[in-house]
């Protein structure tokens, strides 16, 4: 595989995995590079107008990079020793960033408007407990990209959340999703505007801004029942892709392709099965053909040609929990 930047992959209890040379070697983000050792890694996200500038969410707080990863710095938050599980940043406003905290710590969700200096903690109301998971975590914050003061908010496992007002407050929202176990959100953008919320057995999407609800009914369509991560091509807001797999951490898994807004939906090859439940999937948003994925269990994945083709990297990681490239 040639050079094509750098890959970033969080990982739980091994930090920050990142290679600089398309993935022939690989070195972990530890103490040396700032990151505390056998650091738990829950979501990586990167500015949407300066790539090498990325955030990962830890279990001992928000960690930041300007340097696509070579270095990090612990920023001085609210959030601090707490376990950070899903960042979002307002594309069209970078300086707004929402983070979310949850299992083991307290469910919360903080807003900073310059650029993740300062913080203020929003009002939101989530269960002292839940099943399967104890004490909930947010699993994906969802800026609308045709209106950044709407924000959708997938909680795990205490159902859906939605702010009308940019994420100072939040109210349920989806009542008509009954599962409360909510694996990740998505909003699209364009004409074809589309609100996805990922359950443990449906993908539920919303073609009317959350009015209503249709469920793809994944038992029947997918091969498998459990959907986890989501992403939209970014020069195509009508191909979604999904990852999914049997049950978690599970046995085997696949990634899940819409080109039509989610009306049909078409299962992508990987070379061999993969080792466990696939789990993330991110798409490069200046090459959009580049795609990267990974299984639950350190199977990593690259397409050059939007999904239509797959090969596996020789390194196998520990446990995935987000995908981040670096273009060079």
């Amino acid at each position: 595989m040639g050079k094509s930047g750098t890959l970033l992959v969080g990982t739980v209890g091994q930090g920050v995995m990142r290679s600089a040379d398309g993935g022939e070697t690989w070195g972990r983000a530890g103490p040396g590079q700032g990151m505390h050792s056998d650091c738990i890694v829950r979501c990586l996200v990167s500015h949407p107008e300066r790539p090498e500038v990325l955030f990962a969410g830890t279990d001992l707080g928000l960690y930041r990079t300007d340097d696509a990863g070579a270095r990090w710095q612990r920023l001085d938050t609210p959030m601090n020793g707490q376990a950070v599980w899903a960042v979002a940043i307002d594309p069209a406003d970078p300086a707004r960033v929402l983070a979310g905290t949850g299992t083991p710590t307290p469910p919360s969700i903080y807003q900073s408007t310059d650029g993740g200096a300062t913080w203020e903690r929003t009002r939101a109301e989530f269960a002292e407990s839940c099943p399967a998971v104890g004490v909930p975590r947010p699993t994906a914050i969802a800026i609308d990209p045709t209106d950044p003061r709407s924000v959708w908010l997938g909680v795990e496992v205490d159902s859906t959340r939605r702010s009308l007002d940019g994420g100072s407050t939040w109210e349920h929202a989806a009542p008509q999703i009954r599962n409360p176990d909510v694996h990740n959100v998505l909003v699209t953008g364009g004409a074809d505007k589309r609100v996805f919320v990922l359950v443990n057995d449906d993908v539920w999407i919303s073609a009317d801004d959350g009015a209503s609800w249709t469920n793809v009914g994944v038992r029947q369509v997918f091969p498998w029942h459990y959907p986890r991560g989501i992403t939209v091509r970014p020069d195509d807001p009508r191909t979604v892709f999904v990852t999914v797999g049997d049950t978690t951490p599970g046995r085997t898994g696949a990634i899940m392709r819409t080109r039509d807004a989610g009306a049909t939906w078409e299962s992508l090859p990987l070379p061999g099965q993969p080792n466990s439940a696939m789990w993330v999937v991110t798409c490069s948003r200046e090459d959009p053909d580049l795609m990267f994925a990974g299984s639950r269990y350190g199977y990593l994945y690259r397409s050059d040609d939007g999904g239509d083709s797959w090969v596996r990297y020789w390194r196998e990681l520990s446990e995935v929990s987000a995908i981040a490239h670096v273009p060079a």
